[in-house]
């Protein structure tokens, strides 16, 4: 079953997918906010970091279980493997959009 994601939410994944920094980064919007393991990245420089470091320690793929849209948040259950111990694991996503850029993503 195909999941229907907002149109910046599937260019993420397929971006992310492709491990793609350029084109990730450009799903967000400059004073955007990422909170992933414990830590928050604020704005391009942070966030294009955090993308760069990501994918180079983990190697990850993301693949969306299910979406829903409570209190205008877009919450993305998502299968993510990597190179990390207990791969693959579900976390949920959970993207604030404004306009057509991602405002505000949270991993947990």
């Amino acid at each position: 079953m195909k999941i229907e994601l907002p149109a910046v939410v599937q260019t993420y994944v397929d971006s992310s997918n492709r491990h793609d920094v350029e084109a990730i980064l450009l799903c967000f919007s400059a004073g955007a906010i990422v909170q992933d393991e414990a830590h928050e990245h604020r704005g391009s420089k942070e966030i294009q970091d955090w993308i760069a470091t990501t994918i180079e320690k983990y190697k990850f793929q993301i693949k969306p279980l299910s979406v829903s849209n409570p209190d205008g948040e877009t919450i993305v259950a998502m299968e993510v493997s990597g190179t990390f111990p207990g791969s693959p694991i579900t976390l949920d996503y959970r993207f604030t959009i404004t306009g057509d850029k991602i405002s505000s993503l949270t991993i947990n």
